[in-house]
């Protein structure tokens, strides 16, 4: 027990929760950017434009079957051999959003194709136009089918952060790190510590999630 007082002691905690905010923030900054970025990808995709829509597809799918650490390793790596030099934030940032980006834009584009089909036809033959109907119709049945896999996918996103301690991402885990690093007989208090944080950043997302499906519902 004098190992857990000694390793949650406050300059050890003020540590964890600098490298907690870390996460939030570059969490909170890839979420929207991959939300935007996803949520145009996908509508690319089903629109079904002449070429284009193949070519983002074949991407996306690129993307979406690369591992997210070989993405970091060539954002912070990789990069500077072509004269691009992001810090190690940005370059974690940039990784994660290209990452999500794909798979966002699967989530989004599975998510319109799931609306009945009849849905377009009538709002067509009540003389709205094509993105009329997409935007007053479409998208709002849409949104309901994918606010469950976006969270999940944003859930993992918050975890997957833990990833960019090999680029030595200042966040959560990699302060964590330091601090057993100094004293292993830290390593299961601050194991635990880990635990209780991550979830209430994810089961807060989720609870927030919930209540928007309920609202939207309503």
């Amino acid at each position: 027990m004098a190992n857990f007082a000694q390793a949650y002691s406050w300059l050890n905690i003020r540590f964890l929760l600098e490298g907690l905010w870390v996460t939030v923030e570059i969490s909170v900054v890839a979420i929207i950017l991959s939300f935007i970025i996803g949520g145009l990808l996908g509508l690319l995709r089903y629109i079904k434009i002449k070429y284009l829509s193949a070519i983002v597809g074949f991407v996306i799918d690129i993307i979406r079957n690369l591992p997210l650490l070989l993405i970091l390793f060539f954002t912070f790596f990789g990069l500077p051999n072509i004269g691009i030099r992001p810090d190690v934030i940005l370059a974690a940032i940039l990784a994660m959003t290209v990452f999500e980006s794909a798979m966002v834009a699967e989530i989004i584009r599975s998510g319109i194709q799931a609306v009945d089909p009849g849905q377009m036809e009538a709002a067509r033959s009540n003389g709205m136009t094509y993105w009329q109907a997409m935007q007053h119709v479409v998208l709002p049945q849409a949104i309901k089918k994918m606010i469950p896999p976006l969270v999940s996918q944003f859930v993992s996103l918050i975890k997957d952060t833990s990833l960019a301690t090999i680029i030595m991402l200042p966040e959560l885990m990699y302060h964590a790190q330091i601090i057993y690093g100094q004293n292993t007989n830290y390593v299961l208090p601050m194991f635990l510590a880990l635990a209780v944080l991550y979830f209430i950043v994810c089961y807060t997302l989720s609870w927030l999630s919930r209540l928007l499906d309920r609202r939207l519902g309503a």
